[in-house]
Formats: C-alpha cells, structure tokens, sequence
C-alpha cells in the first residue's frame, strides 16, 4: 500500500498559484478528502499530516525545502517510519504532458526535474510511484524555467484540478494496495456523451409507421 503521499512544489504565497505546485495542490486535495490538517514539522522539513486508515496510519507531506532540495523532507520521513521507495507516492507537474492529462508509474528517470532528481538520492532508489500532472511545455527549452514559475491560465488550472480531481477516484486502491485498479481509474478515460435518441416515428391510425391508412 501508499504510506506517504507526497506533494511538490515550492513555499510561500508567491509560488502558490505557480504550474510548479501542482503537486501541492493534490496533497491538498487529499488531505480534504481523508480529514487531515497538515501542520509545519521541523523533524521532516515541511508540512505533514497524518491520516488513521482501516489499512493503517498513512503520511501526507509537502516540503518546505524548495524544490531542489525536496529529497531532503521525503528522505527524512521515509528513513524514520522504515518506508520502502515502493510505499511512498509522489505528485508532481510534468512538462512533458498537457494541462488535463494525468498519468501513474513506477521508477523511471527523473526527467530532469529537480525535485525528483533529489528524491532519487535521498532514498538511494528511483522505484517510487509517481503521480505526473501535466502542466503543458512552452516550446523552447530556454523558456522552462520561468514556464513553470507562472499561474497558469484559468483554462489550464481548471484542466489540471480535473485530473486531481480523477487521481481522487484512486485512493481507496493507493491504500488498499491495489496498484493495478489505481492505474486503471487514474488513467480511465472521461465518458464522452452520448448523442441524443432519435424520437420513434409517429404511428398512424392504420398502425404502421408514417403510412397512410388505406382508403375505402
């Protein structure tokens, strides 16, 4: 099962809105979900909370080391709770998807986000699940930094909180262990509508369909 859910991004109220705390805002969806308050912990470098499941007491974390340095607080977590890389979740945004697409998987490379890239090292493992949120990618390799810096669009937003909103419909299976039935609801595609029925041709007095009754 997950025992620690982890969300990145960076601190203060100037990044809040930022594409980089997409992560963020999935733990704190979650915590609404499980009836948590995450609560400032020095011993971990962020803000953590504890959730009490029928499985067993599971962890929320968002560091407050900023993301380069965010193996810092997972790794001091993971290290003092005995948590294996495969019981810890991290969410994250990632460029290489469209705002309004969310994906699951496990190991990998870090992508060249430095978020992951600390993780890796502080737990000695890539085999972690992660949660990738797409944010969209400028264009130009240049332009990423300062991309990922800025709010989004409203459109952009309400696509992204979409598929947190999808990643939700997974968390009974997170805690329950049943990675397989996660992936398939993360991963389910929206039902497209569908088109309305054709009304039924009116009868005639004759009984058959649009067919003039006979004549004497």
């Amino acid at each position: 099962m997950i025992r620690l859910f982890v969300g990145l991004g960076n601190p203060g109220p100037e990044y809040e809105d930022t594409r980089h705390n997409a992560g963020f805002w999935y733990i704190d969806a979650l915590a609404r979900r499980l009836g948590v308050h995450l609560q400032p912990d020095r011993a971990y470098h962020g803000l953590v909370a504890r959730a009490n499941t029928p499985q067993g007491p599971v962890w929320l974390l968002q560091p407050m080391t900023y993301m380069n340095l965010s193996g810092k607080s997972v790794g001091a977590l993971a290290r003092f709770f005995k948590l294996n890389p495969d019981e810890v979740l991290v969410a994250h945004d990632e460029l290489d998807m469209p705002p309004g697409q969310v994906k699951l998987k496990k190991g990998g490379g870090h992508g060249g986000h430095n978020g992951l890239r600390d993780i890796h090292a502080q737990l000695g493992s890539p085999d972690y699940h992660r949660l990738r949120l797409g944010i969209g990618h400028p264009g130009v390799k240049a332009e990423v930094a300062a991309y990922v810096l800025r709010k989004p669009p409203q459109a952009e937003r309400e696509a992204i909180h979409k598929c947190i909103d999808q990643a939700m419909g997974a968390t009974e299976a997170f805690l329950a262990g049943d990675l397989a039935k996660a992936t398939a609801l993360v991963h389910a595609q929206p039902q497209r509508p569908k088109p309305p029925r054709k009304p039924a041709p009116e009868k005639t007095d004759a009984g058959t369909p649009d067919t003039p009754a006979a004549s004497d």
